[in-house]
C-alpha cells in the first residue's frame, strides 16, 4: 500500500485513528504498508503543525501505529518527506532560492552546512523509526519535493559540491541513503522513491534517471519505487481519464538496469490491472494508494476470487486529496468509512431489525440500503427506472468518469449479499410504504429550468438529453452553467474516442525529452461549443482543487469559449443575446443546454409525514445545493447508524 497522507499524523488523537486505518489494511491483506509523508525537521513540513519524526516522544506516539499492523500481520515502512520549497510556511528551504509556482512563501537556500545537517536529520529520522517499530522507511525522491529539487538543474542553482554538474547535485540523496544504510545496518528495510518521471520541460533526462537508480542501488537500497510528475507539472498523473496502469511503461524502461526490485504505481485500481503489469514485466512490485482507501480489503478479496466486491477506487480525488488541500482529514467518495473506522465500525449491528423502505436507487438510497441491510434491517429498495445507478448512469457517459461503471457493479453486487429487495421500473406511492416502519426518501434531484426562451423550442435541452444525444449534436452549442454539470457535458462533446492520452498532454513515452515532456497535440473539436457563467469569477472556480484545474486545460486546449459575468436578455429565433465586459452579444447556435442546478425532488415526503410514517431525506432529496455522489454517499452510510 503506498503513502498517503491523510491529514489525521496532526489531529489531536490522530495517532489511534491511523493505528485503525493501517491496522484494517493489514488485516485485508496488504503486505507492505508505506506511511504519509512525515518531515525529518521543522523546515521540512509540510504546514505548520506538520508531521515530524524528530524526537523520542515522536517514536513513542507512533508505536500505536506499528503495533497494530503488526498484530494484523502486516509490516511498515515509515516515508521520510522533506517538502523543500512545496513546504508551506514561511520558514522553508530548497537548493536554492527559487520559489514554486504553487507556494506563496519562497524558500531560503540551504547553506552546505544546512545540507549536511539535513542529512544528519534524514538518519536520526530513521533510526526514530526504528525505535518506533517500523520495519524500514521509504525516503522520498519523487513529486518535487527537497531531494527531488536537488537533482533538476531548474531548481538547483548552488555553486557547491551539491550543485553544478549532475553529479554533484545527486550527491544529496545518495548521501541519505548511504547514511541511513550505514547508521541502521542491513535488516532494516531502506526503500527509495525515485522521480522517473518529471513531467516538467527542465526535470532530468531518462538517462539521468538511470544513472541515479544505479547511484542509490550502490548506496544501500534494497528497492525502488516509482514517482510521476511534479505536483507543479501541469499533466495529470493519477486523474480518472489517465488510463489505468497508464505509466508502468516508465517503470518497464528501467527494469534490468538495478538489480533490487522496482515498484510501479498510479492508476492500478483493480487487481487484474495489478497483474498484468507484473505478468507483462512492468515491475516486480505494484504499489496501490487510493484503491486501499475505497476498500481495505481489496486484497483479500482478490485472493479469494471475490473481485467483483471489490469497492472500486474510481480516481476522483474529491474525498481523499481535495480534502487534504482544505486542512480536512482524507476520505474517500465511494467508501466514507476510511480513515474514520472508529465512527462507523463494521461490527456495529442492530438488535432490533426493522423494515425500511428506501426509495431511489441513486448514489444516496444504494449507500442507505447496502449500510442498512448489512447492519441487519430489512430493506425493499424502490427504483422507478430500469437499472439502479441515478445519476452515475449520467456520469459513466462522462469521458474520464467511466469508472462509474465500478461503482454501480460494487453496489449491485452488495444488494445480493445482502438480500435487499430491489424492485425497478416501481414507483414507490404512500399506499405502498404504509407497511413499512420507516422510509428513506433519496429520489434525488430534478434539472433546473431555465427562465429564458419561448417553450417548447426544440433547441434547449437539459443536461440529461445532452449527455444522452451527445453524438448528435453538432454546428454550434451553448453550454448554460458553469459548474460541475456543465464542465462534464462539455468534456463529454469535446471529447474524441480517437484522441490519444499521451498526445494530448505532451507525455514522451519514448523517453526521449528532458522531463519526459514535448509538445502536445489536443484533439479540436468539431463542434463550436460556448459556456456561459453569470459570475464574474473563474469559471469552474468550485471543482476539486486537483482536478479543476485538468477540466479548465482540457476545454481551453479543445478550443471552448467560455464567457464569465453574463447577464442573458432574450432568447429568440435569431439566438442568445445576453451582455458580457458591457456588451450586448447575440450568439447564434444550434442548440442551447441548460446546465443551471438542480432542485430538490421528494413528492411523498409531506404525505408520508401525514400518514405518521417515520420518513427520512438524504441526498438530493434533503438538499439539491452542492450536491454531489461524495455527499449522497456519505450521508446514506450516516442514516444507517442513526436508525436502530
Amino acid at each position: 500500500m503506498g503513502s498517503m497522507h491523510l491529514g489525521l499524523e496532526e489531529e489531536r488523537g490522530g495517532m489511534e485513528k491511523l493505528a485503525a486505518f493501517y491496522a484494517e489494511r493489514a488485516r485485508g491483506g496488504a503486505s507492505l504498508i508505506v506511511t504519509g509523508g512525515v518531515s525529518p525537521n521543522r523546515r521540512g513540513v509540510l504546514g505548520p503543525g506538520g508531521a515530524r519524526m524528530q524526537t523520542r516522544r515522536h517514536a513513542n506516539e507512533h508505536r500505536a501505529i506499528t503495533e497494530a499492523v503488526h498484530r494484523n500481520g502486516g509490516r511498515i515502512l515509515m516515508q521520510i518527506l522533506h517538502g523543500g520549497r512545496y513546504s508551506y510556511h514561511p520558514f522553508n528551504v530548497a537548493p536554492s532560492a527559487i520559489k514554486a509556482p504553487i507556494n506563496r512563501f519562497k524558500p531560503r537556500a540551504l547553506s552546505t552546512r544546512g545540507v549536511e545537517r539535513t542529512i544528519r536529520d534524514f538518519v536520526r529520522s530513521a533510526e526514530l523509526a526504528k525505535e518506533a517499530g517500523y520495519d524500514g522507511v521509504e525516503i522520498m525522491g519523487s513529486e518535487g519535493y527537497l531531494i527531488n529539487e536537488f537533482i533538476a538543474a531548474s531548481t538547483n542553482k548552488r555553486k557547491d559540491c551539491y550543485g553544478g554538474s549532475f553529479a554533484n547535485r545527486m550527491r544529496f540523496p545518495v548521501e541519505v541513503v548511504r547514511s541511513v544504510r550505514e547508521r541502521l545496518g542491513s535488516e532494516f528495510v531502506l526503500m527509495y522513491r525515485l522521480s522517473m518521471l518529471d513531467l516538467v520541460s527542465e526535470g532530468s533526462s531518462w538517462e539521468e534517471v538511470v544513472e541515479l537508480a544505479q547511484a542509490i542501488e550502490s548506496a544501500g537500497a534494497d528497492v525502488i519505487n516509482t514517482g510521476i510528475g511534479w505536483h507543479e507539472a501541469r499533466i495529470p498523473t493519477i486523474a480518472t481519464l489517465v488510463p489505468r496502469g497508464g505509466f508502468t511503461y516508465v517503470t518497464k524502461e528501467l527494469m534490468g538496469k538495478v538489480s533490487i526490485p522496482l515498484v510501479t504505481t498510479n492508476r492500478l485500481n483493480m487487481p487484474s490491472v495489478c497483474e498484468e503489469a507484473l505478468a507483462s514485466g512492468c515491475a516486480d512490485l505494484v504499489s496501490m494508494a487510493r484503491p486501499f482507501l475505497a476498500d481495505s480489503d481489496i486484497v483479500n478479496k482478490s485472493r479469494n476470487g471475490q473481485t467483483d466486491e471489490i469497492n472500486t477506487c474510481i480516481g476522483c480525488n474529491q474525498a481523499c486529496l481535495d480534502q487534504i488541500f482544505k486542512q480536512q482529514v482524507a476520505s474517500c467518495l465511494v467508501n466514507p468509512r476510511a480513515a474514520h473506522e472508529g465512527q462507523w465500525p463494521l461490527d456495529n449491528r442492530t438488535t432490533s431489525p426493522k423494515s425500511i423502505a428506501v426509495v431511489g436507487g441513486g448514489p444516496a438510497g444504494l449507500s442507505a440500503a447496502t449500510e442498512l441491510a448489512r447492519r441487519g434491517h430489512r430493506i425493499t429498495l424502490f427504483e422507478r427506472s430500469a437499472e439502479i445507478g441515478g445519476q452515475f448512469n449520467l456520469a459513466k457517459r462522462v469521458p474520464g468518469k467511466e469508472e462509474f461503471h465500478e461503482t454501480i457493479r460494487y453496489f449491485h453486487r452488495q444488494l445480493q449479499l445482502y438480500e435487499v429487495e430491489v424492485r425497478l421500473q416501481a414507483t414507490a406511492t404512500v399506499d405502498e410504504l404504509v407497511g413499512f416502519e420507516e422510509v428513506v426518501l433519496a429520489s434525488g434531484v430534478k434539472p433546473r429550468q431555465w427562465q429564458w426562451g419561448p417553450e417548447c423550442d426544440s433547441r434547449i435541452m437539459s443536461y440529461i438529453d445532452a449527455l444522452q444525444l451527445k453524438e448528435k449534436l453538432k454546428g454550434t452549442v451553448a453550454i448554460i452553467g458553469g459548474g460541475g454539470i456543465g464542465f462534464d457535458v462539455a468534456s463529454a462533446l469535446v471529447h474524441s474516442h480517437d484522441s490519444d492520452f499521451y498526445e494530448q498532454w505532451g507525455i514522451d513515452k519514448d523517453l526521449e525529452h528532458r522531463g519526459g515532456v514535448k509538445a502536445p497535440r489536443p484533439h479540436a473539436s468539431d463542434i463550436a461549443l460556448h459556456m456561459f457563467q453569470r459570475s464574474s469569477g473563474k469559471m469552474g472556480a468550485h471543482l476539486g482543487k486537483t482536478t479543476g484545474w485538468i477540466h479548465r486545460l482540457e476545454l481551453k486546449k479543445a478550443g471552448v469559449h467560455m464567457h464569465t459575468g453574463v447577464a442573458y436578455t432574450n432568447l429568440d429565433e435569431a439566438g442568445l443575446h445576453y451582455t458580457e465586459g458591457g456588451e450586448d452579444k447575440l450568439l447564434q447556435a444550434d442548440h442551447f443546454i441548460v446546465c443551471a442546478g438542480q432542485v430538490a425532488y421528494a413528492p411523498l415526503y409531506d404525505q408520508l409525514l401525514a400518514e405518521g410514517i417515520q420518513a427520512h431525506r438524504i441526498g438530493g432529496a434533503l438538499d439539491a445545493k452542492s450536491l454531489d455522489a461524495q455527499r449522497a454517499i456519505k450521508e446514506g452510510l450516516e442514516l444507517a447508524y442513526r436508525i436502530d
